[in-house]
C-alpha cells in the first residue's frame, strides 16, 4: 500500500471520530432546573410546637426549724437536782416528771406551816368562844361595851391569822410541787441545761422541748414573690439527700427585712420528723401556684449553641426534600422534657423533631413521616 493510502485512510478515520463525539454531545440531556438537590444531611421527622398546661411554681430557699419551742426553767431556787430523767432527743408527754429537786427542806417547811395553821384555828377557836360569852353577858352589863369590842375584834383578829396561816401553808405546798420539774407539752427534748447534783437558780433554764415535735420551713422570698402567696398554698419541700415532704403555708411574715429586703413565709410541715427532717436543716421549697397554657416543644428539638438555644424550622420542601432554617427561641417554665417557647416559632411552625445538634443553617434533609 502505498503512502498516499494511508494517509487517506487515517484521515477518514479522523473524521468518523470527529463526527461521533459531535453526536454525542448533540444527545446529551441539557441539566434540568428541577434536579434533585443535594445529598441530605440527615433524615428528619416533623413536628409541630403543641399548647400544653404547664405547672405555675415558685422556689425558695429557707431553714427548717421548730414551729415552737418551750423554755422548762427551774421554778424554786436553791435546792439541788437529785434526779435528770430525760436526754436531749428523747419524747416526752405533758406532765411528765424531767426533774427532780431534793426536797427534804421544803417538806419541813410544811410541817412548820401545819403546825402554825393548827395553832391559828385553836385560837380562833377560843377567840369566837369568848366573843359569844361577851355578847351574852352585854345585856346585863357585866361587860362594859369596850370589852365586849375588844373580844369580838379578838374574834376577827384570830380568824385573819388562820387565813394568812393558810396562805403560808399553800404557798410551802407549792414550793413542794415545784420541786418535780414538769413537761409544760408533748414533744422532743432539743436542749438539756439540768445537771445532776447541780443547785439552780430560780428562774434558771433546764430543757428546751420542741412542741408536739412539730416543725415548719421558713422560706425566704423577695417581695414580689410574696405577693403571689396566700395561706393554704401547697409546697413541696425537700433537703437534699435526706428526703422531701409537703406543707402548706400556714402565713406570710407581715414586715420584710430592712437590709436585704426579703421576707419569710411560714410553711407547716406535717410528720416532717418522720421523713428524716431536722430542725436546723436547709431545704429548698417549690410552691405551687396553679398551671397555665404555653406552647412547648420536646427538648430534643433544641440545640444549644454558643449559650442560646435554636431550633430548625423546615423550609422549601420539595416531595421528601427540605431545608432547614436555624431559630434563636426564648425558653421560659419546663414541664419534664416539654419546654415553654416564649418567643421565636408560632404554633404553626414545622421544627426538627431530633438531631438538631448535628444540623447548621442551611442543610438539606430528608423528611420522614413517623
Amino acid at each position: 500500500m502505498t503512502k498516499g493510502k494511508i494517509g487517506a485512510l487515517f484521515a477518514a478515520l479522523l473524521l468518523l471520530i470527529g463526527v461521533g463525539v459531535a453526536i454525542g454531545r448533540v444527545s446529551q440531556p441539557a441539566p434540568s432546573a428541577e434536579a434533585p438537590a443535594a445529598n441530605p444531611a440527615l433524615s428528619v421527622s416533623a413536628i409541630r410546637p403543641q399548647m400544653r398546661d404547664i405547672p405555675l411554681s415558685l422556689t425558695a430557699n429557707g431553714s427548717i426549724a421548730a414551729w415552737q419551742e418551750a423554755v422548762i426553767g427551774a421554778e424554786i431556787g436553791d435546792l439541788r437536782l437529785s434526779a435528770v430523767n430525760v436526754q436531749i432527743g428523747e419524747a416526752v408527754k405533758k406532765g411528765q416528771v424531767l426533774a427532780t429537786f431534793s426536797d427534804e427542806s421544803v417538806l419541813a417547811d410544811v410541817a412548820q406551816a401545819r403546825g402554825v395553821v393548827a395553832e391559828a384555828e385553836a385560837n380562833l377557836a377560843e377567840a369566837r368562844l369568848n366573843a359569844e360569852r361577851a355578847r351574852k353577858v352585854s345585856v346585863s352589863g357585866a361587860l362594859s361595851a369596850q370589852q365586849v369590842d375588844q373580844y369580838l375584834t379578838g374574834a376577827k383578829t384570830a380568824e385573819a391569822k388562820l387565813q394568812s396561816a393558810k396562805a403560808q401553808l399553800d404557798a410551802q405546798l407549792l414550793r413542794l410541787k415545784y420541786t418535780k420539774v414538769l413537761a409544760s407539752d408533748d414533744g422532743v427534748i432539743s436542749a438539756r441545761s439540768a445537771t445532776l447534783g447541780a443547785v439552780a437558780t430560780k428562774g434558771q433554764e433546764l430543757f428546751r422541748l420542741i412542741r408536739q415535735n412539730r416543725l415548719e420551713w421558713r422560706g425566704e422570698l423577695t417581695a414580689v414573690e410574696m405577693t403571689q402567696l396566700k395561706p393554704g398554698n401547697r409546697v413541696k419541700v425537700e433537703v437534699p439527700n435526706v428526703g422531701s415532704i409537703e406543707g402548706s403555708v400556714r402565713f406570710l411574715a407581715p414586715t420584710l427585712d430592712v437590709q436585704n429586703r426579703n421576707g419569710l413565709v411560714y410553711v407547716d410541715l406535717p410528720h416532717a420528723a418522720q421523713s428524716g427532717l431536722r430542725a436546723g436543716m436547709f431545704a429548698r421549697g417549690e410552691f405551687d401556684l396553679g398551671s397555665s397554657t404555653a406552647l412547648t416543644v420536646p427538648q430534643e428539638a433544641l440545640s444549644l449553641r454558643d449559650g442560646f438555644s435554636y431550633v430548625f424550622l423546615l423550609t422549601e420542601q420539595t416531595e421528601d426534600r427540605a431545608r432547614v432554617k436555624q431559630v434563636k427561641v426564648q425558653l421560659g417554665r419546663r414541664n419534664g422534657d416539654q419546654l415553654e417557647i416564649l418567643a421565636g416559632v408560632a404554633a404553626e411552625d414545622r421544627l426538627v423533631a431530633g438531631g438538631a445538634s448535628f444540623l447548621a443553617d442551611g442543610d438539606s434533609v430528608r423528611v420522614v413521616t413517623q
